[in-house]
């Protein structure tokens, strides 16, 4: 076994760019990052000083201001940048708030999560995770150990595969049925030790069995003697946006001794779930 104790997980477009901006920031070798790159240092210059003119922005970046003026229309097409109407200068557009949504509902996740997290790591004596599913993968937003869990691998922001951990079954599990066998095709069922499921019939009756019994568990199949077991976290509005999971080595975090676990880290989860708002 290689030395780790894991948490049972590994691995909108804006509108149309106008004709100007999407030259200005389209990526064609080491000019098109170069463009991304003063796209992202306009965006921290209008945050700094709330408001910059065309040519601020051109002597900041040090650039002719008709090229300023292309990269703050492609910002301004996708929402990321706005000009004030009286002043003809611009600052931040409301689409900068969109994409930091996105950022705010991960920490807000694990803020309400990790005195749950904390108190199971306590209770259970194994590593506790909370993993969300990104692309074909589960990513571990933040984890806590056990007092014996002294050698914990550090799994915080790592992919891991969501047919091999608990986690990422638990995730699968409650997608519907289309955007699950999409995900399954698109990942494929890598083999990892001898005991990961490479047959996509044995994973789907395992993902239902997973629905029935509210948790999941995975013995070995993403590392040889590691075990772990995982429940659904649910946002305001019921829908599972994360899972909790619990991690150890085999030899003491057995298949019975999940088992007898289980009660307590789902109802960890539905703590989670709670302090997310969810009322059920």
């Amino acid at each position: 076994m290689r030395n780790r104790v894991q948490h049972s997980q590994r691995h909108a477009p804006g509108p149309d760019l106008a004709e100007a901006g999407e030259a200005a920031v389209r990526p064609e070798g080491s000019g098109g990052v170069q463009s991304v790159d003063r796209a992202v240092t306009i965006l921290e210059i209008l945050s700094q000083r709330g408001e910059a003119g065309v040519s601020e922005v051109a002597a900041e970046i040090g650039v002719h201001k008709s090229t300023a003026f292309r990269l703050l229309g492609a910002l301004e097409a996708r929402g990321l940048a706005e000009q004030a109407e009286d002043r003809g200068k611009y600052r931040l557009g409301f689409g900068v708030v969109r994409l930091a949504a996105g950022v705010a509902a991960r920490l807000d996740l694990v803020q309400q999560s990790r005195p749950v997290c904390r108190r199971l790591a306590e209770e259970i004596g194994e590593t506790v995770n909370i993993a969300v599913a990104r692309s074909h993968y589960a990513i571990n937003l933040d984890q806590v150990r056990g007092q014996a869990a002294v050698t914990a691998y550090n799994w915080v922001g790592q992919p891991t595969p969501l047919h091999a951990t608990s986690s990422g079954k638990v995730l699968l599990a409650h997608l519907d049925e289309r955007r699950r066998e999409r995900l399954i095709a698109a990942a494929g069922l890598e083999r990892f030790t001898p005991a990961t499921v490479t047959d996509a019939a044995v994973l789907r009756r395992q993902l239902d069995e997973a629905l029935r019994r509210g948790y999941a568990v995975t013995a070995e199949e993403y590392e040889i003697g590691l075990n772990a077991i995982a429940a659904p976290i649910r946002s305001h509005e019921g829908e599972v946006v994360a899972a909790v999971s619990a991690s150890g080595p085999a030899y003491r975090f057995s298949e019975e001794r999940m088992r007898e676990l289980a009660p307590v880290l789902v109802a960890g989860a539905a703590d989670i779930s709670h302090r997310l708002g969810h009322a059920g």
